[in-house]
């Protein structure tokens, strides 16, 4: 493929070109001339107005239904959707049935996404079927292309688990997971524990579920050694617990959901059960402290915690709804709304080292992966912003600014029209 991108603007704070507007000739999927002013005959040409480029984004939490689920998304369609929304590489959850915990499901997914412009990297369950009893094939999985090792949403219940889970994984040097919630401490709550969950007399989650669980956590991985990431935290005080473990020297990350820092359980007043999430939508004070973990590297990394359900699942009383929400779609516009552009860059594409992924430069001579982006178009999030099967999108009907429009990668385009 020869593509040439005219006029766009270079977001990439490691790079000598951040912030200059040039043209960029791509051949065979190699970055060959950045340069004002090419001029190429019988390529393919890219001319939007306003158009901007950086490395490809990453996330490290998605989930496609495939297999098992392929009502809710296929894994085709959830890379088309990933990369129309800028994201040129993926983590998908073992949220499947069966389970993607032996090595043949993890070379089955794999082999999904060959020659797409979206990397697809699996995540092994940790437990077999994801049941939290034993362990999974770890070692095996691994060498299919497993990057981690987790069950999702499920907690592991059992500490021992976790404490072999750790040190077993230092002879391969493999990242474990662990969702932090104890359910015993949740039962069967469904929202944040605080006056609004009272109001609308709905059972809540306290804050205490997740701080414990991670407090457990990060005093094995202190006795054990090994590396450990936390996805999807939520609360102010599990801020400060990570910051402080970090600061001891533990080899621990965490991720943080979008819609984690934007939104909280006020919106639950209309019942609307895209906003019925795990962990829950929390309050204004979370949400500030989840923001400046993420400005001061507590938090590693963003994620969209991309979780399509479909219909059948979602418009039902709140009481029934699944937990998740679509989030490919809306992730740059909304992370646009409270950070510059050169920080939602940042905080998009910060999870590759942590998975061992490569990482490209964005300069001549390097492989052409890059994420294009309009960063200063206001609009409203709406349906037809939505190109995942289901619809169950928590931004619906939200002010965001930027647009991702598409990716290069793999010696690829994928251009949303």
């Amino acid at each position: 493929m020869k593509l040439l991108l005219k006029a766009v603007t270079i977001i990439d704070e490691s790079s000598p070109l951040n912030g200059q507007t040039t043209d960029i000739y791509i051949e065979n999927g190699v970055i060959t001339e950045i340069e004002k002013d090419i001029l190429k005959e019988d390529v393919k040409h890219v001319e939007i107005e306003g158009l901007h480029v950086s490395r490809g984004w990453f996330d490290s939490s998605v989930c496609f239904g495939e297999p098992g689920y392929e009502e809710r998304e296929t894994i085709e369609n959830g890379l088309e959707v990933a990369g129309s929304s800028g994201f040129t590489g993926v983590a998908l959850n073992p949220y499947t049935n069966p389970v993607l915990d032996h090595s043949g499901s993890i070379s089955a997914v794999k082999s999904k996404s060959l020659g797409h412009p979206v990397n697809l990297y699996p995540i092994g369950a940790l437990t077999i079927k994801s049941e939290g009893v034993d362990l999974a094939e770890l070692l095996d999985m691994q060498q299919a292309g497993a990057i981690s090792f987790g069950d999702y949403k499920s907690p592991l219940k059992n500490p021992n688990l976790l404490k072999i889970a750790l040190q077993y994984a230092q002879n391969f040097d493999a990242l474990i997971q662990s969702y932090p919630q104890e359910n015993r401490i949740a039962t069967n709550g469904m929202v944040n524990e605080h006056e609004n969950s009272t109001a609308l007399g709905l059972k809540g989650i306290p804050n205490l579920a997740e701080e414990l669980q991670i407090t457990r956590d990060l005093y094995i991985l202190e006795y054990t050694g090994g590396k450990l990431h936390i996805p999807t935290i939520s609360t102010e005080k599990s801020v400060t617990l990570i910051r402080e473990a970090k600061k001891k020297g533990l080899d621990v990350s965490c991720s943080v959901a979008i819609h984690n820092l934007l939104l909280t359980d006020k919106m639950l007043a209309s019942f609307d059960a895209n906003a019925k999430v795990l962990p829950p939508l929390r309050t204004q004070i979370d949400n500030e402290a989840l923001i400046q973990g993420l400005k001061d590297g507590t938090i590693d990394m963003v994620t969209t915690d991309h979780n399509p359900i479909d219909v059948e699942n979602k418009k039902v009383e709140f009481d029934n709804a699944l937990y998740g929400s679509i989030g490919l779609e809306s992730a740059f516009g909304a992370l646009q709304t409270i950070f510059t552009t050169e920080e939602t860059i940042k905080f998009l594409t910060s999870g590759l080292d942590r998975f061992k992924l490569e990482t490209t430069k964005l300069e001549e001579g390097s492989p052409a992966n890059l994420s294009l982006f309009l960063p200063d178009v206001n609009y409203t999030f709406g349906k037809n912003d939505i190109l995942s099967t289901s619809k169950n999108s928590i931004f619906l009907d939200s002010q965001l600014k930027g647009k991702a429009i598409g990716v290069v990668n793999n010696a690829g385009l994928i251009l949303r029209s």
